[in-house]
């Protein structure tokens, strides 16, 4: 059986699969950087940036390899205030700025009462939900920076609706419903060492 190839302009010949390959790759890449299939959806800056959000264990900046991938690979506590009047909910999303994929998203927590001011280390709040995060996993993936160090996003989200996505729910779904209910946020930046 013979494949079909399309021409490149430069006397290259690509095989069909690679060049669907190539274009599902740069769909993942635009749901992953917010917006994409759904419109110029983003969590980056829509939301204000008036939540205050704290973490007991970030020292001048890093995080200790207790949560990373050399460690015990932990979630790491976080606490947080501010959220505004109409809070429905509450949401997480950990990221990689630094990756060279960006974001890489570590976990996405979602369905968070909007009572709640903290994450213990290791846990979740009852009654929360995770979605899929990059590795394609609904759990906290601790980050593991290989050659340098890395600066790690923990944004949480105000919301003013319960998202009540299913616990696993993939990443582009969460995350297109955190940007769409999306009224403040905050963020706390930590580095982590190789």
């Amino acid at each position: 059986m013979r494949r079909r190839v399309y021409g490149s302009g430069r006397g290259r010949r690509l095989p069909v699969r690679r060049t669907v390959t190539a274009a599902a790759g740069c769909v993942l890449l635009a749901i992953q950087a917010g917006c994409g299939l759904v419109g110029a959806t983003t969590l980056q800056g829509d939301a204000p940036d008036i939540m205050n959000v704290t973490s007991p264990v970030l020292s001048g900046g890093v995080f200790p390899a207790r949560y990373t991938c050399y460690g015990a690979r932990l979630s790491p506590p976080l606490h947080w205030s501010g959220a505004p009047g109409g809070t429905k909910s509450l949401a997480l999303v950990v990221d990689d700025s630094d990756a060279p994929i960006t974001p890489y998203i570590y976990w996405i927590v979602f369905d968070i009462n909007p009572t709640t001011t903290d994450i213990q280390q290791g846990q979740l709040p009852p009654g929360a939900r995770q979605a899929a995060n990059s590795a394609g996993h609904a759990a906290y993936n601790p980050p593991c920076p290989r050659n340098q160090e890395h600066s790690y996003r923990f944004t949480i989200y105000a919301l003013d609706s319960v998202l009540s996505l299913p616990n696993g729910a993939s990443l582009k779904s969460a995350w297109v419903a955190i940007a769409h209910a999306a009224l403040a946020r905050g963020r706390l930046t930590g580095n982590v060492e190789p």
